[in-house]
């Protein structure tokens, strides 16, 4: 291989580790778009639900049957099992939703993921800039390109078809 032919090769095997880094960025950046507003919506009905359960039970909680009984008289209900059935039935779907949207966001480990999608994000446009300078040399850019992809095994590589 003559000199020249050697160039044209370092040449394309760090076009081909740019495209990689981009196409590797462009698939972390998609994963964000969808995980955070996903791991925000769970958290958020956990906790409307959990205030929404313990708003049910305040009432006749604290109320009793003297709560129960003047609000279904004030709504003609005829009774106070009118009132505090409902209510209870209700407080217990609400905790239920609460529940079970705490336990997916966990299940998932949706903010560590977030976390470490980020950070890898991040490194790779690092890593993006030093290759881009060549600032570091091909294998240790390489090297580092692995290490940073294997912490978030989660997200599937999507290349393009560029």
């Amino acid at each position: 291989m003559q000199k020249g032919d050697h160039a044209m090769t370092d040449q394309a095997d760090w076009e081909r580790l740019q495209k990689r880094i981009e196409d590797r960025r462009r698939t972390v950046e998609a994963y964000l778009r969808t995980a955070r507003p996903r791991a925000e919506r769970l958290t958020y009905v956990a906790i409307v639900s959990s205030a929404l359960a313990a708003a049910l039970t305040a009432g006749p909680g604290f109320g009793g049957t003297r709560f129960t009984d003047r609000l279904a008289e004030g709504l003609d209900l005829g009774g106070s099992a009118a009132v505090w059935q409902p209510l209870c039935l209700l407080a217990t779907v609400t905790s239920v939703i609460a529940a079970v949207s705490a336990n997916l966001s966990r299940s998932r480990n949706a903010e560590t993921r977030i976390v470490s999608a980020e950070a890898c994000n991040a490194e790779l446009e690092g890593l993006q800039t030093l290759v881009e300078f060549r600032q570091v040399s091909l294998p240790e850019a390489l090297k580092l390109y692995q290490q940073y992809v294997a912490r978030v095994p989660f997200v599937v590589e999507t290349p393009s078809g560029g």
